[in-house]
């Protein structure tokens, strides 16, 4: 409810006040005015969406390959093309045609495996192998196997192949020949792996563990072979030292027989070996530090009483 100034006026103040605003707006043609905005509006419009348009199908019609990797395009029309695309700049469709990059370069998967021998023992073995998708196939791959071939398709055949070759070998044949185990699981892995499209460039065994049990009777046979060849050898040691003690008494009675027949030949040669022997006490003598006094008889030294004993013999 307005209120006028003064209590003769006809009409409100606020009501005159909107009245005078619409009498000035109907003075001009509306029509007119939005045809003026049309023509000027719409070249600037139509510029601004070409440029737009145009930077977007400049940004989405190129992609780049980087180093190590390789693609191949997918079409809304034709699916996976069997083109390569290697490393560098490339040209696609906007929205039709999307690339699809695959990592060829070499990657490392380790994987284990517990699996029984051929005389029924649990082996625990690790293998590490190095491989890549084969250029030639990777629109087959994607369709098949996706991205992730090598995580869809390395753990099944690894167990495969390594449960099929080390069935073929005793416990003790994995250790003494794990070379030859080794280029055979290396064989049978790459032609598994060449069925889906995968190079394997290197297959190595890394870990061989067994059973506890296991590991405790193969010690326990080392050191029973080792107590059995230090057996054989005392053995042999005894018997060695038994044919020299023989041979040394054979010696030893030998001499004794050379020397009685010299005694019996030649009653002097006793008193040449005493010479002999004092002449070796002496010399021992000579040579020590120590000074003492003691008997030529016990020494077997006194040559000269027995020289004339021998020459007063000889006058009677």
């Amino acid at each position: 409810v307005f209120q006028g100034r003064s209590k003769g006026a006809r009409y409100p103040f606020a009501a005159r006040q909107v009245l005078s605003a619409l009498l000035e707006m109907s003075k001009f043609n509306i029509t007119e005015l939005l045809q003026r905005v049309a023509s000027t509006g719409t070249p600037v419009l139509a510029g601004v969406g070409v440029l737009a348009g145009g930077g977007w199908l400049a940004s989405n019609s190129m992609y780049t390959i980087e180093a190590g990797h390789m693609g191949v395009k997918y079409s809304r029309f034709s699916g996976v093309g069997h083109s390569v695309s290697r490393e560098g700049l490339h040209f696609l469709l906007p929205w039709f045609e999307r690339p699809i990059v695959f990592d060829v370069r070499a990657r490392p998967h380790t994987m284990t495996s517990l699996t029984g021998s051929r005389d029924l023992q649990m082996v625990n073995i690790s293998l590490r192998a190095l491989c890549r998708p084969d250029t030639s196939k990777l629109p087959d791959i994607y369709r098949s196997l996706g991205l992730d071939f090598d995580e869809k398709v390395m753990p099944s055949i690894v167990n495969e192949v390594l449960k099929s070759v080390v069935a073929q070998y005793n416990a003790s044949q994995l250790i003494t020949q794990r070379e030859l185990v080794s280029r055979m699981i290396r064989q049978r892995l790459i032609q598994r792996a060449g069925d889906f499209g995968i190079l394997l460039d290197d297959v190595a065994i890394t870990h061989l563990n067994f059973s506890p049990e296991y590991e405790k009777a193969v010690e326990a046979k080392q050191v029973a072979q080792q107590q059995a060849e230090r057996a054989r050898y005392l053995v042999v040691k005894a018997q060695e030292e038994k044919k020299r003690t023989i041979i040394h008494a054979e010696g030893e009675m030998e001499s004794a027989r050379m020397i009685g027949d010299a005694i019996k030949a030649n009653p002097g040669f006793v008193e040449l070996r005493r010479i002999s022997v004092a002449k070796d006490i002496s010399t021992l003598l000579a040579k020590s530090a120590n000074r003492m006094v003691l008997s030529t008889d016990s020494l077997m030294m006194n040559l000269g009483s027995d020289d004339s004993a021998l020459k007063a013999g000889a006058k009677k």
